[in-house]
């Protein structure tokens, strides 16, 4: 007998339930999954022990590409992460010419994203985007701190009232491509999906001058609700310790 129980007055079966707690595909991962599955029937024909990895690489596949819902900070003045994954870097540095944000050194929180992050990218701030570019490059690895200048990277400035934000999709060591659902002069909101990058990869964010990070190295973020700065200077600043 199927088991079941009430929500708000309705009932709901434990498939249900679980089915509830699985995130859904994003539409770019259909071609992928739909490839590794394919592979994996072929794998199973040849040999059941492949086609069984065949099957957990698929299912990794699906996972890679998960598109959960996000619960995003609203307020005026919040700048949240753009992507799953570890604080790299929080340093302060020149951003890339293509930016245009000037020669100055700004600070800069980077987020790196492993082959088990969620790889969808979201607005870390309200605003119209001002200006994208894409620039052709290497693919080495992401967390080193020259890849910001010479991997592939797709850059993309958010004017805000409170100044301009960079951020910079960069391709990783195994990312080879990467996708912009936006285009330029387009107003998004903050946690607004903006973009994906395939199979590891790393996301630039530059904060105005003068801005104080509200996040460390070393720190996971998530994606439209991990909080990394206040333009408006509401947080005097935190201070972190590791277990």
């Amino acid at each position: 007998m199927q088991q079941a129980f009430e929500v708000r007055g309705r009932p709901m079966s434990i498939v249900n339930s679980v089915r509830a707690q699985i995130p859904p595909i994003h539409r770019e991962g259909y071609p992928f999954v739909g490839g590794f599955a394919l592979v994996t029937l072929i794998l199973f024909w040849i040999w059941s022990p492949l086609g069984w990895i065949g099957t957990v690489l698929t299912i990794w596949c699906a996972y890679f590409f998960r598109n959960p819902a996000r619960t995003t900070p609203v307020r005026d003045g919040l700048v949240v992460s753009p992507a799953d994954g570890r604080v790299s870097m929080v340093v302060d540095i020149i951003p890339p010419p293509e930016l245009g944000l000037g020669v100055k050194p700004l600070p800069r929180v980077s987020i790196f994203m492993s082959v088990f992050n969620c790889h969808v990218n979201r607005s870390p701030v309200a605003g119209r985007i001002e200006r994208i570019v894409y620039s052709p490059g290497k693919f080495i690895n992401a967390e080193l701190d020259k890849a910001s200048e010479d991997n592939e990277r797709n850059s993309m400035v958010l004017s805000t009232e409170h100044g301009q934000i960079g951020v910079i999709q960069i391709a990783g060591l195994i990312a080879r491509r990467i996708v912009s659902f936006v285009r330029e002069g387009q107003p998004l909101v903050a946690g607004e999906r903006f973009g994906l990058i395939r199979f590891g990869s790393r996301l630039d964010v530059y904060l105005p001058e003068g801005t104080k990070p509200l996040v460390a190295e070393g720190q996971t973020a998530i994606a439209g609700e991990t909080i990394l700065a206040d333009l408006k200077g509401g947080d005097a600043g935190r201070t972190y310790r590791t277990d």
